[in-house]
């Protein structure tokens, strides 16, 4: 191939993938007024003016802790910035770490939690979800 005819070739391939990212470029965020890709979608034409729509609560699960004494102070207290399954989903610390991040929710992030409800959920914490002791 001589060399004019890769330089025809290489400039045919930059100028499509130019075009097709100037077509590209000029389409983005670019919504008709109705259609299937539209902001305002137009209702099916079963739909009537006496009609009722209805959705149902989207359903939790929450995650279920280990039985033990503190489980009801972790459920209520740790819930209320997060879910329990941040809990379950750790692997299992260490007690140390276990102290470290229930006094880190406290003083760094404001949990108010009383003192003898986070005693009571470190130890809880480390009752149940230490490499020693982690229930599967």
């Amino acid at each position: 191939m001589t060399s004019l005819k890769r330089f025809a070739l290489v400039t045919a391939i930059c100028a499509f993938f130019a075009s097709a990212a100037l077509y590209a470029q000029f389409n983005a965020g670019f919504y008709t007024l109705q259609g299937p890709g539209s902001i305002r979608q137009t209702m099916p034409s079963a739909a009537t003016a006496s009609a009722s729509y209805h959705v149902a609560a989207y359903t939790l699960y929450p995650a279920m802790l280990a039985a033990g004494d503190g489980e009801q102070e972790v459920a209520s207290y740790c819930n209320t910035c997060h879910s329990t399954r941040y809990i379950t989903m750790q692997p299992p610390l260490p007690a140390d770490t276990w102290t470290a991040e229930v006094n880190k929710m406290v003083k760094t992030y404001g949990a108010s939690i009383p003192d003898d409800a986070t005693q009571k959920i470190i130890h809880y914490l480390q009752s149940h979800y230490t490499p020693e002791n982690r229930k599967k």
